[in-house]
Parts: structure tokens; C-alpha cells; sequence
């Protein structure tokens, strides 16, 4: 079976999100410090690994799933965490996580995720944020077939 590196600061994250992965056959190495985590995951890739929002060694995991991904860019990579807020999530697959998960979750939802990651599910597309449209502007915004413009009194 696939293995599965779980990075977390949360002590109990680990050990239920392991036994949970372990009990479906994944083999699963457990990370509660962001560098030992880097370390091991540039040196020995596992087939996907699912990171906590907060990494030990800074306290961002933008910053460490961007060093991850410099390091190995194909790595499939879930957030799980209990950041909630969209811009939270657009920053998350932007900085390289392929999905991203709410705490609280559920198993069978993280269940399902991983599968679908190991098994090389496509990856969502990592694109910069578009600016932001200003009342001043008065030109349609257009994506794909869909087009919005200023209103009209």
C-alpha cells in the first residue's frame, strides 16, 4: 500500500488521522516539526502527504508547502486544517496543495481524498489570484463563456 507522510503540530491530529490511514493499509510517517518533516520528505518522497496548516518550524504552511514543492513539485499534498475562511483555501491551493480539508472532517472524506491523491487524481491548478476589480473600472470581467459587468442603472 501507498505511503501517506501526516505533518502536524497536533499531537492528537496525528495519531487519529494515522490510525485512521494505518487501519486502511497506508503506511504512514508522522511529523510534528516542520524541518524534520522537509528533511524527510526532500530525502524519501512518500506517495502523498497530508500537511496541518501549522508547520513547527515557522508557523506558516504557505511557506512550507512552497519549500516542498521546490523541492519535489510532482508530491501529491492535502491541507487538512481548521483554517476555514476561502481566502484561506485559495491561498492554500495557490501556494501547490492539490485539496484541502476543513477541520473537523470527515474520515470518510479524508478516506476518499487520499485514495483519489494516490492514486494520481488530477492536481488543482496552482494559479495566481487575479486582482481585484475596482468600483472605478468599468470594463467586463470575462472567464470562459461567462461574462459580469458593472451594473446598469
Amino acid at each position: 500500500m501507498a505511503n501517506i507522510a501526516l505533518v502536524d503540530d497536533d499531537k492528537n491530529i496525528l495519531a487519529s488521522v494515522s490510525m485512521l490511514l494505518e487501519q486502511e493499509g497506508y503506511h504512514v510517517r508522522t511529523f510534528s516539526d516542520g524541518a524534520a518533516a522537509l528533511t524527510a520528505l526532500t530525502t524519501t518522497p512518500p506517495d502523498l502527504a497530508v500537511l496541518g496548516h501549522q508547520d513547527a518550524a515557522d508557523g506558516r504552511g504557505w511557506s512550507f508547502l512552497r519549500r516542498l514543492r521546490q523541492a519535489n513539485p510532482e508530491l501529491p499534498v492535502i491541507f487538512l486544517t481548521s483554517k476555514d475562511e476561502e481566502i484561506d483555501e485559495l491561498m492554500g491551493l495557490n501556494a501547490g496543495a492539490d485539496d484541502y480539508i476543513r477541520k473537523p472532517f470527515s474520515q470518510r472524506l479524508l478516506l476518499e481524498r487520499v485514495r483519489a491523491g494516490v492514486a494520481g487524481a488530477p492536481k488543482a491548478v496552482a494559479r495566481p489570484l487575479p486582482p481585484p476589480v475596482t468600483a472605478a473600472k468599468k470594463e467586463a470581467l470575462v472567464r470562459g463563456k461567462l461574462a459580469a459587468g458593472p451594473a446598469t442603472p
